[in-house]
């Protein structure tokens, strides 16, 4: 499985600096763009064209706080499924519900500043995660059993993900 971190040449961390990063990556493109490759052999193309996708999928995955994590994860010998959902906790997930039918009835009542309250009481949540997820990456070093204790954070983001991308679609409707 593709190592983004080991594709893109970073280090691996969950906090990282995404302008930084992009900045590497359109480095990377442009050195393997396969125009630059014309007068080469078509095995030196195909080289270079099977890297230029590597580069693009390790940056579609690095700048994505969930896959990003995934792939930290499979760094830390944690076998993750890419969109496998951890057992979650079913507090969270009764609290989770309850806030995508206030989503719901927010919407069929036509309320955008309701929908708008409760987007912004998910994103605090998820920058909560976000920063607990960093900490835990970096507290990971020699910590036996500490890789796994991080999955339920990651189950915790994508169900916000998820919430925010239904607000984004009611948004995008109205």
């Amino acid at each position: 499985m593709l190592d983004p971190f080991d594709t893109l040449g970073i280090a691996p961390t969950f906090d990282i600096d995404v302008e930084a990063v992009e900045k590497r990556y359109r480095d990377l493109s442009r050195v393997l763009h396969p125009d630059r490759h014309v007068g080469t052999s078509a095995g030196e193309r195909r080289m270079s064209l099977g890297k230029a996708v590597e580069v693009n999928e390790a940056w579609r995955l690095v700048r994505d706080p969930i896959r990003r994590a995934e792939a930290l994860l499979r760094r830390h010998g944690v076998d993750v499924k890419d969109g496998a959902e951890p057992k979650a906790d079913p507090a969270f997930l009764m609290e989770m519900m309850d806030q995508r039918e206030a989503l719901s009835e927010a919407k069929a009542k036509h309320d955008p500043a309701g929908v708008q309250t409760l987007a912004a009481r998910i994103r605090a949540r998820e920058t909560d995660v976000l920063g607990r997820l960093a900490r835990g990456f970096e507290g990971l070093d020699g910590r036996a059993g500490a890789p796994e204790s991080l999955l339920p954070l990651v189950g915790e983001l994508r169900y916000y993900r998820r919430f925010l991308d239904e607000v984004s679609a009611i948004e995008e409707a109205s």
